[in-house]
């Protein structure tokens, strides 16, 4: 007799797992190609606080859409700027931000 008949319960599906934790770095990733994609497409990263970009990141069967509060996060990497790396400034730098 496995715990499954004792406790009553069936194990979860593969819909049913929970997704994986998502990374900082993938994060910063993630806000990253949506800043490009704004920036891309508009011409500046004069992004609205309250905007929201949507991505689709992932390949094949994995593919997954989306929605980043690409305003806000804009916004407090500027109120950041002094303890953002070097990197992530170069990163940002590179696409169009203006820190001011």
């Amino acid at each position: 007799m496995d715990l499954s008949q004792v406790l009553g319960i069936e194990p979860a599906t593969e819909k049913e797992k929970p997704k994986p934790r998502t990374s900082q770095a993938e994060k910063w990733a993630m806000h990253l190609a949506a800043a490009t994609q704004f920036y891309e497409r508009e011409g500046h990263l004069k992004v609205p606080r309250k905007h929201v970009e949507t991505i689709t990141f992932g390949g094949g069967e994995d593919q997954e859409e989306r929605e980043l509060r690409l305003g806000a996060w804009i916004g407090n990497q500027r109120s950041r700027a002094a303890t953002l790396t070097p990197e992530r400034m170069g990163q940002l730098s590179a696409i169009g931000m203006r820190w001011a």
